[in-house]
């Protein structure tokens, strides 16, 4: 890693796993010192989202656990210091990176830049087309399923009528955000649901800007019977502007995507009405022991939930409602 990168780069550090690790601008889990065992880079955007953090604390205890040697380091959303990073892996040693992209459409220049060394995508999808079997592969959730299970509780809840919707997105150009938006659309078209999108926006997976975002619409007069949003923060943040605005939100389903421990608490008080379980834990445990395969020469065939194709490691989302929503609190 060259000077500039080491000077100007923040450590992420898990305060969760805080006492476990020496304080520095790189850290590493296991043995460092295994002959032949895979030494990972892990570079990470950020951590200001819930999951996000969540899977970090996963990948970092997954590594220990599995005794391999993985360095973290935060790129912030600089898409030239990700590339410096991953050019700079191989001659620093690593033999597989995982990766959270700060931009899904810039990974054919990882690719690239990776030297020969294998990568993990995480979090963030990248396009089939620049995915190698058993090279460079994603590991995650197939986004659709979210928005499709949101759908069909809507469905449920609300039936066959036709309705008003509102849909707040993560990021724009995120695969969370095109998967879950495109398949709330298409389930309820598929189910011959006559909707109407009063209102649309990006709120960055933010509660507050989804609350400032409802709160302006509700001086349109508007109304709507059900609101999709990307993630549960987001989720949160309809529920607070609707009591606000003194709306019932018993009788206006709010869906939210990842069963947060928050979102999760929402949902048994009566508030949220659904989410979908995106299983932090199984995807850095799949990612980290792709990694490790990968790093030493080996596939990831053997890896649970790995496509025939050698592309994609899925771990399945898990609908959450209030029957169920304690056992993920």
């Amino acid at each position: 890693m060259n000077n500039k990168m080491r000077i100007g780069l923040k450590k992420y550090i898990s305060l969760a796993l805080l006492g476990a690790f020496m304080v520095g601008m790189l850290y590493g889990c296991g043995s460092s010192d295994s002959s032949g065992s895979a030494k990972v880079l892990y570079i990470i955007t950020d951590n200001d989202d819930t999951f996000r953090a969540k899977l970090s604390d996963a990948i970092v205890s997954q590594a220990d656990s599995q005794g391999v040697d993985l360095t973290v380091v935060e790129s912030g959303s600089s898409v030239e210091d990700q590339l410096d990073l991953v050019e700079s892996a191989a001659s620093d040693g690593y033999t597989a990176i995982i990766l959270r992209l700060a931009d899904s459409s810039t990974a054919l220049q990882m690719n690239v830049a990776s030297n020969g060394l294998p990568i993990v995508y995480v979090n963030s999808e990248p396009s089939e087309e620049h995915l190698t079997s058993n090279e460079f592969i994603f590991v995650g959730s197939n986004e659709e399923e979210a928005g499709q299970y949101q759908a069909e509780y809507v469905i449920d809840k609300l039936g066959t009528k036709a309705m008003n919707i509102i849909i707040f997105e993560g990021e724009p150009g995120h695969s969370g955000t095109i998967g879950r938006t495109k398949a709330v659309k298409y389930t309820l078209k598929d189910n011959n649901i006559d909707y109407n999108i009063v209102f649309m926006d990006y709120a960055n997976w933010s509660d507050t800007e989804a609350c400032d975002k409802l709160n302006l619409f509700m001086k349109t007069g508007q109304t709507f019977d059900a609101v999709f949003c990307n993630n549960d923060t987001m989720a949160l943040g309809v529920i607070e502007s609707m009591k606000q605005n003194g709306l019932d939100y018993s009788a206006i389903p709010v869906c939210g995507v990842d069963a947060t421990s928050d979102g999760c608490t929402s949902i048994l008080a009566g508030e949220m009405a659904f989410t979908v379980l995106q299983n932090a834990e199984s995807q850095a445990a799949r990612a980290v022991e792709a990694a490790a395969a990968l790093g030493t020469g080996g596939s990831i065939t053997d890896i649970e939930g790995a496509s025939d194709d050698g592309l994609y490691i899925w771990v399945p989302f898990e609908p959450v409602d209030a029957s169920n929503a304690a056992q993920y609190q």
